[in-house]
């Protein structure tokens, strides 16, 4: 007999840590903690910097982006990969891809990260990454519980879906 609840696990590893690869982990993740799916989020090496209280310096990396289409002017401008060697050229992108989203009413990093606490999705800080780049827990969201690559596999192993991003 079901008590109606779902059952599922998901694990999501993140890895990257510019603004463009924040929403894919955060999106997923509360989406699925909306379906009743247990998920827990394991943050490592450049994807921590996504658990620093201020993300207000995440930026999109111009290069090797070829994808990167932004509308402008009424048209969908791409940015060939040489451009990316301006100096500049990434925090401009990034203050148009910030406007962008605020414009369309696309909810924030913060407000997606905010949506997985309440949601009790799990988020695991690597302690190691933490130890390697010299970052303290004072500096990171306290929701943040640390963990290694064990308690990982942990919650791997468990999993109905697990995800690399």
């Amino acid at each position: 007999m079901s008590d109606g609840s779902n059952n599922k696990k998901m694990s999501i590893i993140v890895t990257k840590g510019t603004l463009d690869w924040a929403y894919p982990p955060f999106i997923l993740a509360s989406t699925a903690a909306s379906l009743d799916v247990d998920v827990t989020m394991f943050f490592t090496f450049y994807g921590l910097q996504l658990l620093k209280k201020d993300v207000s310096h995440l930026q999109i990396s111009t290069l090797g982006n070829p994808g990167m289409e932004m509308p402008m002017m009424g048209m969908h401008m791409t940015m060939p990969n040489i451009v990316s060697m301006i100096p500049g050229v990434d925090a401009m992108a990034s203050s148009m891809m910030k406007n962008l989203i605020k414009k369309k009413g696309v909810a924030s990093i913060e407000e997606l990260r905010d949506i997985c606490v309440e949601s009790d999705v799990k988020i695991i800080g690597c302690q190691m990454t933490l130890d390697l780049f010299e970052w303290t827990p004072d500096i990171m969201i306290p929701e943040m519980q640390l963990g290694g690559a064990a308690t990982y596999m942990g919650k791997a192993l468990e999993s109905d879906i697990n995800l690399f991003i």
